[in-house]
Formats: structure tokens, C-alpha cells, sequence
């Protein structure tokens, strides 16, 4: 029992580490402050992604182009 534990807290937290990569961004209000999205929406040059974070409400969301991840 001790085994399946461990080994389901291993994937879990190794799938966090995963990040997909959205084909748009989130709606409005739905991305929590902080929060970071990846978008490849074609804005950003080739070989980049467009990296959003969440903002707190009356405040613009900060958008970057940033290197596609690797894997």
C-alpha cells in the first residue's frame, strides 16, 4: 500500500511539472492572479510562445513571448 503511495504521489507531482499550451487564451476573469498560461496563437515569433499571467481585476493581464518549452 506504502508502494502505491509513493508511486502516485510521484506522477502526480510530475505531472505538474507538465505544462500544456493553450490555442487561445483563457476568457476573461476565468485566469486566476499569478497564474501562467501558455498560448500559441501565432502573435509571438517562431520558435516563441505567448506566456499570459493573471491579473487582479482593473489591472491588464501581463503577455510576453517567451522560448517554446522543450519536451
Amino acid at each position: 500500500m506504502k508502494l502505491r503511495y509513493s508511486l502516485a504521489v510521484l506522477i502526480a507531482f510530475g505531472l505538474a511539472g507538465c505544462q500544456s499550451i493553450l490555442k487561445e487564451e483563457p476568457a476573461k476573469g476565468t485566469l486566476p492572479t499569478g497564474k501562467k498560461v501558455l498560448v500559441d496563437d501565432g502573435t509571438c515569433p517562431p520558435g516563441q510562445v505567448k506566456q499570459v499571467t493573471g491579473a487582479t481585476a482593473g489591472n491588464p493581464r501581463i503577455k510576453e513571448c517567451v522560448p517554446m518549452p522543450k519536451g
